[in-house]
């Protein structure tokens, strides 16, 4: 089973940025790939980043070119750092993990404000 924790959210002015953390409590190593979703709000949960277990990543268009995913394996953490951040970015973010037979898991989430 594997445990996801989420931090590093807050506020932020527009222009800023920001990195957000994701612990695992088990080893994620062999986990498929692992994600960042988030969540506005009064909106539907969308997907923001992914990152594969050999290291291939891909964005949601609207965050291209600002925002980068990675992991540290070593660390079991998953990091998104965002820049040039928009007060369209505002949301709760949470952190996901598609382990294949162990199952798939979702984080609490970390809240983030953007403010204009």
């Amino acid at each position: 089973q594997v445990q996801l924790v989420e931090s590093g959210g807050g506020l932020v002015q527009a222009g800023g940025s920001l990195r957000l953390s994701c612990a695992a409590s088990g080893s994620i190593f062999s986990c498929n790939f692992m994600a960042w979703y988030r969540q506005a709000p009064g909106k539907q949960r969308e997907l923001v980043a992914v990152i594969g277990n050999g290291g291939g990543t891909r964005y949601t268009d609207s965050v291209k070119g600002r925002v980068i995913i990675s992991r540290d394996s070593a660390k079991n953490t998953v990091y998104l750092q965002m820049n040039r951040m928009q007060p369209e970015d505002t949301g709760d973010y949470y952190c996901y993990s598609n382990c294949g037979p162990r199952g798939t898991y979702w984080g609490r989430g970390t809240q983030v404000t953007v403010s204009s």
